[in-house]
C-alpha cells in the first residue's frame, strides 16, 4: 500500500488521490469489503460537525480579501506602529495578527493583506525584495496559531480535544511570536538602515480607527461568542462568514455580485482540495488502525524508554523534516494520529501538544524546498525565490527558537485555557 501511494504521488497526482487509491488497493488485497472506503469517507465527512468549520473559515477569509477589508486594517496598523524602527515591517506583523483573528489561514494572510504590504515595502526600494517577502511569510505564520485556526480544527478532529481550548492555547504563543518578531525587526532596522514611516496626524486617527472598527470587532465577536457559550466553534465559522459578507457588501460597499461569485468559486476549489486529502486520510487512518500501527509506534517508544522531553524533541525534528516535503493537511491528518496515543500514554497534555505541533507545521510553510508561502509570495509579488530563501533563514532561526521555548514551557500554551476553566 505504501509503495503504491508513493508511486502514485511521484507520477504527479494529488496526495489525497494517492491515499484513496492505495487504501482501496489494501482493502482489496486483504479480502475486506472495498465499500468500507466509502463508509469511512461518508462517516468522516458528513458525520463530523467540526469538519464543517473548515470551508466556512476559508469562505470568510476569501470574502475579506475580496471586500477590501485588508486595506482598512493596513491603514489602522500603519497609524499604530508605522513610526517604530522598520515601520512597514512592524505594520506587516501587526496586520497579520489582526487578520489572523478573522481568517485562520496563513495562505489567506499572505495572499491577501500580505501581498499589499509586501508591495508597499518594495516600493522605491525602501526594503530589499527578499526581506519584504520573507517578512510577510514569517508574519503569516501567526495566522493559524492565533484563533481561529483551521489546522487546530483538524487537530481537534483527530485527537478529540476541545477546539475552544486549542484556540485559547494559541493566543499567548501568537502574541509572544509577534513581540519577538517586532524586536528582531527593530534591531535589524537599526543595523541595515531601514526607514521609519512618517507619523500619522492625530486628527486622522479617529477616522482611521472608525473605518477599521467594524473589521476589528470580528475577532471579538467570534471569541466572545465561543467562550461565552453563545455558539460552538463551528457555528462561529458560520458567523464569521456571514459577518464578512455584511461587512464587505453593506458596511464597506466593496463586494459586488460578480466578486461574490468569484469568492464562492475560489472557496469551492480550495475546499475540494482540502476535502480530497481529508477523505484519503479517513480511509488511510482506518487501514492504519486495522494494522495497529499506532500501538506499534507506542510500543517502540516504550521500548526506547524515552522521557517526554526526548519524545517531544524527536517529534519536533521529524515534523520539521516532514514540513520540508509535505503540506500541513497531509502531516496533520496522516502522521499526527500515529503519535497521539504515545503522547497520551506519556502523560503529555494533548491541547499543549496540538499547539506545539501546529506551530511546528507552520514553520514548514516557509522551509525550502516545499515552503508553500514562499512560492505564493514569489508568484504574487514577483520576488526571485533565491532572494526569498536567503532572507528567510533569519526568520526560520527565530521560529525554531520559539518552537523550542513553546515545547519546554507548557504553561505558555496551557495557562489561558486553564484560567478559562477549559482544562
Amino acid at each position: 500500500m505504501l509503495v503504491l501511494m508513493v508511486t502514485i504521488t511521484i507520477t504527479g497526482l494529488p496526495f489525497g488521490i494517492a491515499m484513496i487509491v492505495a487504501s482501496i488497493f489494501y482493502l482489496f488485497l486483504s479480502g475486506q469489503d472495498v465499500s468500507l472506503a466509502a463508509e469511512n469517507v461518508l462517516n468522516g465527512i458528513f458525520g463530523n460537525f467540526v469538519a464543517l468549520a473548515v470551508p466556512l473559515f476559508i469562505f470568510a477569509a476569501n470574502i475579506m480579501n475580496a471586500g477590501k477589508i485588508s486595506d482598512r486594517l493596513l491603514d489602522f496598523a500603519l497609524a499604530l506602529v508605522g513610526r517604530l524602527p522598520g515601520g512597514l515591517a512592524q505594520v506587516n506583523i501587526l496586520t497579520s495578527l489582526i487578520f489572523s483573528g478573522m481568517s485562520g489561514s496563513a495562505i489567506s494572510d499572505a495572499a491577501g493583506v500580505g501581498k499589499i504590504i509586501t508591495d508597499m515595502m518594495m516600493r522605491e526600494n525602501r526594503y530589499p525584495r527578499g526581506f519584504a517577502g520573507a517578512m510577510t511569510a514569517a508574519s503569516a505564520v501567526v495566522g493559524p496559531i492565533f484563533p481561529p485556526s483551521i489546522p487546530m480544527v483538524f487537530y481537534a478532529l483527530i485527537s478529540s480535544t476541545s477546539v475552544g481550548a486549542l484556540f485559547l492555547g494559541g493566543v499567548v504563543p501568537a502574541l509572544l511570536l509577534c513581540l519577538v518578531l517586532g524586536i528582531a525587526v527593530a534591531i535589524m532596522a537599526k543595523v541595515r538602515g531601514f526607514p521609519i514611516e512618517a507619523p500619522v496626524a492625530l486628527a486622522m486617527l479617529p477616522v482611521i480607527v472608525l473605518r477599521a472598527l467594524p473589521a476589528l470587532f470580528m475577532p471579538v465577536i467570534l471569541l466572545g461568542g465561543i467562550y461565552s457559550g453563545a455558539f460552538t466553534p463551528t457555528e462561529a465559522a458560520a458567523v464569521s462568514a456571514l459577518y464578512a459578507i455584511l461587512l464587505a457588501a453593506f458596511a464597506y460597499r466593496a463586494l459586488g455580485l460578480s466578486s461574490f461569485i468569484d469568492v464562492v468559486r475560489e472557496t469551492v476549489e480550495t475546499t475540494a482540495v482540502v476535502t480530497i486529502v481529508l477523505c484519503g486520510a479517513f480511509i488511510f487512518n482506518y487501514v492504519v488502525t486495522i494494522e495497529q500501527v499506532p500501538q506499534t509506534v507506542s510500543a517502540l517508544f516504550q521500548q526506547l524508554q524515552l522521557q517526554p522531553w526526548a519524545f517531544l524533541l524527536l517529534l519536533n525534528i521529524l515534523y520539521l523534516l516532514l514540513g520540508c516535503i509535505l503540506d500541513v493537511s497531509t502531516i496533520m491528518l496522516v502522521v499526527t494520529p500515529l503519535f497521539i496515543p504515545t503522547a497520551a500514554a506519556m502523560g503529555i497534555d494533548l491541547v499543549y501538544l496540538g499547539v506545539v505541533l501546529v506551530f511546528n507545521m507552520m514553520i514548514g510553510l516557509i522551509t525550502p524546498p516545499y515552503g508553500i508561502l514562499l512560492f505564493i509570495i514569489k508568484a504574487l509579488n514577483g520576488i526571485p525565490l533565491a532572494e526569498l530563501i536567503r532572507e528567510s533563514w533569519f526568520f526560520l532561526a527565530i521560529l525554531v527558537a520559539m518552537l523550542t521555548l513553546l515545547t519546554y514551557v507548557p504553561a505558555l500554551s496551557l495557562w489561558l485555557p486553564r484560567a478559562a476553566g477549559m482544562l
